[in-house]
């Protein structure tokens, strides 16, 4: 019996580390679109369409609509395919009301727990922001912002508040990051971390509770006028 040599198939994909960059690259790009309005609620997401879009494989399209699925951005339904969640400025604002008291609540508690080497740290975190607001780096800021908040619940001691509190966060990452890009957001946003740190540094939990109450819900008009805008214009 003669053996035919098969020609191995040469794999098209691209390595692991690239496609992860890819897949999170597309999802911050639709997320933004999906939470400013771009992409109105209902709408079908072809991942075919989407993949000639961005250049790439349906691979790494398929795992940022996975993602997305998973903070509430996106439905898949079975057999039917992807669409755009309905997310209404209602839900938003109470997602950001109900986040703000969550974040007033961790602060507080970090205020009376925190180390000296995690306010040490916290404070040069915010001082090497400082850069990224001057070159308006947004998507750089939003992911300092989160380590930022996410020192802050580690510092509760409390690892139930923690998890509930960054759950909660995941749910609004995408409207968080998307505020950021109105206006002078980010110097905002700087300037309010440091009220925030100032009120941790005196002892005083209801001051950086309250500081920390405005922060988010600064955010979220941040967010609701950058939509107007965006709409009217």
């Amino acid at each position: 019996m003669t053996s035919i040599d098969v020609e191995p198939e040469i794999s098209t994909d691209t390595p692991n580390e690239e496609r992860a960059l890819l897949s999170d690259m597309i999802r911050q790009t639709l997320s933004d679109e999906i939470a400013t309005g771009r992409l109105r609620p209902g709408l079908s997401l072809d991942e075919q369409q989407l993949a000639d879009r961005f250049g790439t494989s349906r691979t790494p399209v398929r795992e940022a609509l996975r993602q997305l699925s998973v903070h509430g951005m996106v439905e898949i339904r079975p057999r039917r395919g992807v669409f755009v969640a309905t997310v209404t400025r209602e839900q938003i604002m109470d997602m950001f009301e109900t986040m703000a008291e969550l974040e007033a609540m961790c602060v507080r508690l970090a205020t009376y727990r925190v180390t000296a080497a995690e306010r040490s740290t916290l404070y040069d975190m915010h001082h090497a922001s400082t850069l990224l607001v001057k070159n308006h780096d947004v998507d750089a800021y939003d992911a300092f912002n989160r380590s930022f908040h996410e020192t802050i619940y580690k510092a509760t001691r409390n690892q139930f508040m923690a998890t509930q509190t960054a759950a909660v966060r995941g749910k609004l990452a995408a409207f968080r990051r998307t505020q950021l890009r109105r206006g002078d957001r980010l110097v905002q946003s700087h300037a309010e971390h440091g009220e925030i740190l100032h009120a941790m540094a005196r002892g005083d939990g209801d001051e950086s509770a309250r500081c920390m109450r405005a922060h988010m819900l600064n955010a979220s008009h941040a967010l609701m006028t950058y939509i107007t805008e965006l709409h009217l214009g």
